[in-house]
């Protein structure tokens, strides 16, 4: 007697990786990715056979590139991170933390693209129009080519672009809508991913620009499967701190203009303003300098921006521990700083509180900002202040180098502008901008050094301290 053949059992396989498995788990052994492993049935090998095509081929030289010309939104900072403006047809992924003023910016330029002759639909899923119509009263964003609606089925709002027509599509957001064709609920793996294939598909086919929100994680990364980050055109980053008015564009991807771009803004009660010269909003309104301070100039994509670093130390009862706070800067880069400062200067960081700042909320994480904080921390322990027309670029390693940076020469001119008279620059860059002077140095030790001398000419009448370093080089 045969045994009868044993069923095959069904297998299990990751949708974003593709790996195997006998059993589901909520997440996948391979790419940790949760909530991606599905029921899959017996994998069978079948032969592809030609299908017609949509559109014939043709040379590249006949094809005209008319319809990928970009068109400006109206709000230049925006224009400038996505490269000129919205392509039609073109898909943007605009990702931020909640509250941080994505659905605000986006009513602008809705409103902007509708006041200038074309349609513009907005699909919220988070709120009522209702709400959405006081937000567009508030910042006066109402017009006629403006519309509105709320739906979260994937259904209703193709019935809405088949209705409306528009050429620019606003979903706010992508994670709040859902098609009955896919399981799971709204937000899952499988609805994002088919919800924006879906939305893709309708925009490249009728040439609608359209801009999808998305959420973020709690780790600051794009919620949804990383293949809707493949899927889409350009990624923006939608950066700024609840406390703070400024906020930051910044592309991560854009396959129509340039991916290192960043755009500012700053949150009023009438909407979004773009900054076109954000300098100002990150340097103190004071005539006299102070101890503890000291200007960088930092670059955010391809725009510099003078950058104060603000340091201070306090002394500590024996026996406690000192306290480190860092506020928008590398903690890690501070501490290293504080190390060479004790080590190669000889100043008496470890025994000191040290609490270190920038004004204006802006990150300043490169390592071009090291010199400036490391001027700010001496000058904050020996109690001394940098004159207020001195900036300092470079990065300083362990050793108490000053190294070379990028974009020096882009960094002078933004200092030359803004009226600054002398920067501090490594010894192994030399670059010549008018209205400036530069002052190369090697090491930190000269660096501290070439501070005390401007001291002295301007006959400041307490010891410069920063000279006279114990055990200096």
């Amino acid at each position: 007697m045969t045994k009868p053949a044993r069923a095959a059992k069904p297998a299990y396989r990751c949708t974003e990786c593709g790996a195997d498995s006998l059993r589901w788990v909520g997440r996948c052994p391979e790419c940790q990715a949760w909530g991606s492993v599905a029921e899959v049935g017996a994998s069978t090998r079948r032969a592809v056979a030609p299908s017609g095509v949509t559109r014939a081929a043709r040379p590249i030289g006949e094809l005209s590139p008319d319809e990928a010309r970009a068109r400006p939104t109206g709000v230049p900072e925006l224009d400038r991170v996505l490269g000129g403006g919205l392509v039609p047809g073109s898909v943007v992924l605009l990702a931020g933390e909640p509250g941080v003023g994505k659905s605000t910016l986006l009513l602008d330029v809705a409103h902007r693209y509708a006041a200038g002759g074309s349609r513009a639909l907005i699909v919220t899923g988070e709120e009522s129009t209702a709400q959405v119509r006081l937000r567009a009263e508030r910042i006066g964003a109402v017009d006629p080519n403006l519309f509105l609606a709320a739906e979260n089925d994937l259904g209703a709002l193709l019935t809405h672009l088949a209705d409306v027509t528009p050429g620019l599509l606003v979903v706010d957001s992508v994670q709040t809508i859902s098609t009955d064709a896919v399981d799971g609920a709204a937000g899952g793996v499988p609805q994002i991913r088919a919800v924006a294939a879906a939305l893709i598909a309708v925009a490249k086919e009728r040439g609608i620009a359209t801009v999808l929100v998305g959420h973020v994680t709690k780790d600051g990364a794009i919620a949804g499967p990383r293949v809707l980050e493949h899927l889409v055109d350009v990624v923006l980053h939608f950066e700024g701190d609840r406390h703070s008015s400024l906020r930051l564009v910044r592309a991560t991807k854009n396959r129509h203009g340039p991916a290192d771009e960043v755009g500012c803004f700053e949150m009023r009660e009438d909407g979004m303003a773009g900054l076109t010269d954000p300098s100002g909003l990150f340097l103190s309104d004071r005539s006299t300098a102070v101890p503890g301070t000291c200007v960088t100039i930092a670059v955010e994509g391809r725009r510099a921006l003078a950058t104060e670093i603000q340091a201070l130390t306090n002394s500590v009862n024996y026996g406690v521990s000192p306290r480190r706070a860092v506020s928008n800067l590398d903690s890690a880069r501070v501490a290293m700083l504080l190390a060479v400062l004790v080590r190669h200067a000889r100043l008496p960081m470890s025994e000191v509180e040290v609490y270190v700042a920038t004004v204006g909320g802006i990150l300043a994480n490169e390592p071009a900002c090291d010199l400036g904080v490391a001027l700010a921390l001496a000058s904050a322990v020996r109690d001394l202040p940098i004159p207020p027309t001195v900036c300092a670029i470079g990065e300083v390693s362990l050793s108490g180098d000053v190294r070379r940076v990028s974009g020096v020469e882009r960094r002078l001119a933004e200092a030359a502008r803004l009226g600054f008279s002398l920067a501090l620059v490594p010894a192994s860059q030399t670059a010549t901008v008018s209205g400036i002077k530069t002052l190369p140095v090697a090491t930190l030790i000269e660096a501290l050094s070439q501070v005390a001398n401007l001291h002295n000419r301007v006959g400041d009448p307490r010891r410069p301290v920063l000279r006279t370093i114990p055990g200096g080089r």
